[in-house]
This record gives structure tokens, C-alpha cells and sequence, in this order.
């Protein structure tokens, strides 16, 4: 289910973009209109696969509202501005990754924008799982190793000896390196 966040200066238009976003398959969409009510949306409900904001909002011109969910979230963040701010807003959010679109909004190539802003989301979800997958090898890594130096310093093994017997132990009571070498650190640590 893809989820969108709306954020618009008035009900007329937020009813229009949210016309859009559910002819492109967007599920649930919420509407604020206002910066300090998207704000507490996000902060109540978490992430949010999309957020489109369409500026000027009643309380900022939306600008530092994108940079904001742009730094702090990981949904995609679209600022939909008029056209003869479309080029300086780019300049200013492109480094933000902030996707800005000029209204008015040409629906082919909204629907191209959407696609863009999905694709992208998607490349940063699965390079954010392997940075988590590298994170927990890194520290399995890391307890092996103390373990290692413990079973060194306690019990006067080479270091080539303690990586055998924590294989050996592993293997002997058909358990997981890791668990062994947490087993070596709370019974040599204390």
C-alpha cells in the first residue's frame, strides 16, 4: 500500500493533486494545509512513501518544509511550485533532493515524476537493508574478535587457536560463531 502525505494551501487543490496521486495508484493520502500540520502528521504517523507539497503554504512558502522531510524522513519529497520560481527552487532544493515540478502540472509528466520519485525511494530502501546487513557483520566481527582476545589473554591460546576453538565450539554444540563467542565474553568478562 503506498501512502501519500498532501500538503496544500487550500482544499480545492489538495483535492485535485489527491484526484492525481489516486489515479497513479497512491492508496491512502493524507491532506494537511499547513506546514505545522504536515509536520504533525508526520510526527504521528511515521513515514510516509510520498510527500508532495503544493506551495506557498499559510505559514512558509514550503521551501524549508521540504528540506526538512527531505532531511529527516525517507519519503520522497516533491515541492509543486509556479512555473517562474520553478528554476531558482531547483537550484536551491536539487542539493536537498527535493524533486521540484512547475504548475501547472502537465499530468503525463507528473506521471513520470511519480515513477522518478518510487524508483528512487525504492534504490535508497535497499541500499539502507545492505547498510543495516553490513552494520550487524561488522559487529558480529567485532564480538568474534573480542572474544578471541579474551580467550588469548584468560586462557594463553594463540590467536589462531582461539578462532579454532570457537569453530570447534560452534560446531561441537551446533551453534551459530557468534553465539559461542557471546558465551566466551559473559564468562570471561566478569
Amino acid at each position: 500500500m503506498k501512502n501519500a502525505l498532501l500538503v496544500s494551501n487550500s482544499e480545492q487543490s489538495a483535492q485535485a493533486l489527491s484526484q492525481l496521486l489516486t489515479e497513479e495508484g497512491w492508496d491512502s493520502i493524507t491532506a494537511e494545509y499547513s506546514a505545522y500540520g504536515a509536520r504533525q502528521a508526520v510526527e504521528e504517523q511515521g513515514e510516509f512513501d510520498l510527500i508532495c507539497i503544493n506551495a506557498p503554504l499559510p505559514d512558509e512558502n514550503g521551501i524549508e518544509l521540504s528540506r526538512c522531510f527531505a532531511a529527516s524522513t525517507r519519503s520522497s519529497v516533491v515541492i509543486i511550485i509556479p512555473k517562474k520560481n520553478a528554476d531558482d527552487v531547483n537550484d536551491l532544493l536539487n542539493p536537498d533532493g527535493v524533486l521540484v515540478i512547475a504548475r501547472p502540472i502537465n499530468r503525463h509528466l507528473f506521471h513520470h515524476y511519480l515513477q522518478f520519485t518510487d524508483c528512487f525511494r525504492q534504490r535508497l530502501l535497499r541500499i539502507e537493508r545492505e547498510n543495516r546487513k553490513l552494520k550487524g557483520m561488522v559487529e558480529d566481527i567485532r564480538l568474534i574478535d573480542r572474544a578471541k582476545l579474551l580467550l588469548v589473554t584468560c586462557l594463553g591460546m594463540s590467536e589462531e587457536g582461539a578462532h579454532r576453538y570457537l569453530e570447534k565450539q560452534a560446531m561441537d554444540l551446533r551453534l551459530s560463531k557468534i553465539e559461542i563467542a557471546k558465551q566466551v565474553i559473559r564468562t570471561y568478562e566478569n
